[in-house]
C-alpha cells in the first residue's frame, strides 16, 4: 500500500512538473484582441496574407476553404486536398486571428494568432492554442476570458 502511495505522489509531482510551463498570451496582445470593433471577420483564405495562411499549414499552403472537401481523417481519400480547413479568421491593422481544424486520427481545432505589420514579409507567431470549435470572434473571446483554450503543449499545427 505504502509503494502504490508513493507512486501516485511520484506521477502527481510528474504532472505538475510537465505543465508548469504553460505558454500565456501575452497581457498587451490580450488586450487588444479583446476590442472586437478593431476587428473585422475574414471567411476565406484568399483574403489572408500568404504567410498566415503558411503559418496555419505548416508551409504548404494548402488551407481548404470554410464549408471545402478536405481530408478531415488519417485515411486519405483525395491527396489533393488539404488536411486543414478554415472555420473563421479575423484581422485587424497588423493582428490575424485564424481559427481552423485539422483532420487526422482526431479532428482537432486551432487558434493562431499572428502580428504582420505592413512590408513585412514575415508574420510574427504571438500565441498558439486548441478548442473548439469556436463559432465566430465573439465564441473565441468567450473561450479567451473562459480558460476554454488549451496553450499548454505543442500540438501538430
Amino acid at each position: 500500500m505504502k509503494q502504490i502511495s508513493l507512486y501516485v505522489l511520484f506521477a502527481v509531482v510528474i504532472q505538475t512538473f510537465c505543465c508548469a510551463d504553460v505558454t500565456k498570451l501575452p497581457p498587451e496582445d490580450r488586450q487588444v484582441l479583446q476590442n472586437a470593433s478593431r476587428f473585422h471577420e475574414v471567411r476565406s483564405t484568399k483574403d489572408l496574407p500568404p504567410a498566415i495562411v503558411a503559418l496555419c499549414t505548416g508551409g504548404d499552403g494548402r488551407l481548404a476553404e470554410p464549408g471545402q472537401n478536405w481530408n478531415a481523417t488519417d485515411a486519405i481519400t483525395d491527396p489533393t486536398l488539404p488536411s486543414k480547413r478554415l472555420i473563421w479568421a479575423a484581422a485587424c491593422s497588423n493582428y490575424y486571428v485564424v481559427h481552423y481544424e485539422r483532420g487526422g486520427i482526431s479532428n482537432t481545432f486551432h487558434v493562431l494568432i499572428a502580428k504582420l505589420a505592413k512590408g513585412d514579409a514575415k508574420p510574427k507567431v504571438i500565441w498558439r492554442a486548441v478548442g473548439g470549435p469556436l463559432k465566430d470572434y465573439a465564441a473565441f473571446l468567450d473561450a479567451l476570458r473562459n480558460g476554454k483554450l488549451d496553450d499548454r503543449l505543442t500540438y501538430g499545427h
